[in-house]
């Protein structure tokens, strides 16, 4: 995707210095566009721990590049093996939700594990080609997703003759979320990219505001028309007909087509199915679990600090700021995920095609993951 016309990736390797990894740092936007090098593993799983870089897809091909980050440090000490198994532990603990990067981590490990004997020197190489195949694939997953997608959009455009296409999103499933394109707004951006009249309503997504902040943004810079709405609005705007259909994403989808996403996505999905409306989900294949069946008991669900509930950030005379919204002494609860379950899931929009949320389905598409 482009920003000021410039073609970016969400993370890359620096130039000239392939000991370094660029990321946006996504906790500005949309105010300023800032760039940060991560030179350590530390500082790598706490840019995904702490959001500086957010997105299941993204996260994912984070954890890569963490990886390629702690065989450097590895060579370094005098157990290369013990060392580099540390640090996807601590990869894995940055977010526990989120499928795509205990995924990527286990990727990394089968490298190495299937060339145990390979110097150290071979091991980073290996590491680094790695986490740029993670990187390359998630981005053609992401067109694919589009190009499935977009049938849906078209079909709708056709029965309103050509009248805008209303889209309902929750959260930011888009381009800042994996590595380019996205994946709930990749057929969206198709359908742009074709000529389809398309409008986006954007939940501001609460607490961190990432519909607000960064959908919004995305879409601004594609140019897409799109409007900002509180997270209460959807079912409002359901029952007066100004919906077509929602997309949203996943950070987990099971076996089964129950689907973890950012937090509220299941009142959407409860809001849409009693008003008809079409109620898609858009992902790779790396966010399915194959091993669990029931996402409401066996999808674990971060539990993130008060502070993100408590307060809200902007600018203000020029400056980003945050402000407290609650009484200062007042608990909060901060669950960042919930779990919607498959019945009221119209499909699954996935690389390979569109498929129905449930088991027979899903293992009839997907049969090689299990």
């Amino acid at each position: 995707m482009k920003v000021q016309g410039h073609h970016y990736r969400t993370i890359w390797i620096k130039e000239n210095d392939p000991s370094v990894v660029c990321v946006i740092d996504q906790r500005n936007l949309p105010h300023e566009f800032i760039v940060v090098d991560l030179k350590t593993s530390d500082e790598l799983a706490r840019s995904i721990s702490e959001m500086w870089i957010r997105g299941a897809g993204l996260i994912g091909v984070a954890a890569g590049y963490g990886m390629y980050l702690g065989a450097i440090e590895a060579s370094r000490t005098v157990d290369f093996e013990k060392y580099i198994s540390g640090v996807a532990e601590k990869l894995k603990r940055t977010r526990p939700t989120a499928v795509n990067l205990a995924w990527a981590v286990d990727r990394q490990l089968e490298l190495l594990e299937h060339n145990r004997d390979m110097n150290v020197d071979g091991k980073i190489k290996l590491l680094l080609e790695g986490a740029g195949e993670l990187a390359d694939g998630d981005v053609e997953f992401s067109r694919a997703i589009g190009e499935h997608g977009v049938k849906i959009i078209e079909n709708i455009s056709r029965k309103k003759k050509g009248e805008t296409v209303n889209i309902l999103t929750h959260c930011n499933a888009g381009w800042l979320a994996f590595i380019d394109y996205g994946t709930a707004t990749a057929p969206i951006y198709e359908a742009h990219r074709r000529g389809i009249k398309v409008h986006v309503w954007v939940d501001e997504t609460r607490p961190r505001n990432q519909g607000a902040r960064l959908t919004a943004w995305e879409l601004n810079e594609q140019g897409v028309a799109h409007t900002v709405i509180s997270d209460n609005v959807g079912g409002h705007l359901m029952q007066h007909g100004l919906v077509d259909m929602c997309i949203v994403g996943s950070d987990r989808t099971t076996r089964c087509g129950d689907v973890a996403n950012k937090i509220g996505t299941y009142l959407k999905a409860l809001a849409a199915n009693d008003n008809n409306v079409p109620f898609y989900v858009a992902l790779p294949s790396s966010t399915f679990d194959m091993t669990i069946r029931d996402g409401v008991k066996e999808i674990p669900i971060e539990q993130r600090g008060a502070e993100e509930v408590k307060f809200i950030q902007g600018k203000s005379s020029g400056f980003i700021r945050k402000v407290l919204l609650t009484p200062e002494n007042s608990p909060a609860a901060n669950y960042g995920f919930d779990v919607t379950p498959a019945k009221y899931v119209t499909g699954l929009i996935t690389e390979r095609g569109v498929c129905q949320a449930n088991e027979d389905s899903i293992t009839d598409m997907f049969g090689d993951l299990l």
